[in-house]
């Protein structure tokens, strides 16, 4: 008998990421597609349905191929019915993600926060390496989470758990954040936080600095100008290390995790964010809590989100009795 494929999707506001992927957890076959975001996003079901059908056809298999579909979307997601509660960037209020995506692919569809599967599928195949307790952490545009406490993701009463970007960062007079409070760590760690450490730093110093030939300022450049010695620059890395650590570790001392997961383009900068990053985990962290604790770059890149997703509708399909009519019961519990 053949063996069957699990399809795991990563959802993103520009891009939608796919692959078939083998019960063990390697990608088999993996392509993207544009997000259609036309109509309040409406349309993106039916297109990860068609694209599934094409890659299919292309690669001369049948549906019976596929075991189930795992998703990871931007939003907090109810895990009763797996609908999405609003992501705002797909134009979506309440949407009611698994039960159209089940439809349009007449697969079981499990729903998951798409943090949350990048933290999974590193868990799974990645820096986890297996670790039942670990926090992972997203440096893109903006900051996500995703927490697994003994192998579990942890949703909270409301699905919003794993919100690491909206710590409080910086409680008094912090910029404003895309979620409406004030000071939240995504300010300062993402990105886009980076850039407008930066050119603050640039206004209000008249210090020499490789930063200041360049008319737009990328996080990339940053940490380049911090790589060649720039003092302006090494000094935005330290506030960054500085808020990322002490929010990381005081996460840290009420979960006591294994790993903490580095992920997202920010982490690409390698060393020159871990290295102090280490420094103020060890410097804010519960000595016991320091000791158990190891900090390391993610390692599955891009693929995080599509490996976890797989991993989803591999566990929650998977081991799901035979309903009454014979057919899987599709649940989020454990």
């Amino acid at each position: 008998m053949e063996e069957k494929w699990l399809v795991g999707v990563d959802l993103g506001g520009t891009t939608i990421k796919m692959a078939f992927i083998s019960l063990e957890g390697d990608i088999l076959h993996g392509w993207e597609i544009d997000t259609d975001k036309r109509e309040k996003g409406l349309h993106i079901p039916a297109a990860i349905a068609a694209s599934i059908d094409q890659k299919l056809e292309e690669l001369e298999q049948t549906k019976n191929r596929l075991m189930g579909i795992g998703i990871g979307a931007p939003g907090p997601v109810n895990e009763k019915d797996g609908s999405i509660e609003g992501a705002i960037n797909l134009g979506w209020g309440k949407f009611p993600l698994q039960t159209i995506l089940e439809r349009e692919t007449s697969l079981p569809a499990v729903v998951e926060n798409d943090a949350n599967i990048a933290a999974i599928g590193e868990m799974w195949k990645g820096a986890g390496g297996g670790a039942r307790n670990l926090i992972c952490v997203t440096l893109g545009t903006g900051v996500g989470g995703g927490i697994i406490v003994n192998g579990e993701i942890v949703h909270g009463v409301n699905g919003a758990a794993g919100e690491i970007g909206h710590i409080t960062s910086v409680p008094k007079d912090g910029a404003r954040c895309n979620c409406g409070k004030q000071g939240c760590l995504e300010t300062v760690a993402s990105a886009t936080g980076i850039t407008r450490l930066a050119q603050a730093e640039l206004s209000s110093s008249d210090q020499p600095s490789l930063l200041r030939d360049y008319d737009a300022i990328t996080a990339k450049l940053v940490f380049d100008a911090a790589n060649e010695g720039d003092e302006l620059a090494k000094r935005v890395i330290h506030e960054v290390a500085f808020h990322l650590g002490l929010a990381l570790a005081n996460l840290a001392n009420g979960l006591n995790p294994e790993k903490i997961v580095i992920g997202g383009g920010v982490s690409r900068a390698g060393d020159s964010l871990l290295a102090p990053l280490k420094r103020e985990v060890a410097r804010f962290a519960f000595p016991r809590v320091a000791q158990g604790v190891e900090i390391v770059p993610a390692a599955l890149g891009n693929n995080a989100g599509v490996i976890g997703a797989a991993w989803l509708a591999k566990e929650k399909i998977m081991n799901k009795s035979i309903g009454q009519n014979g057919v899987l019961g599709i649940g989020h519990g454990s």
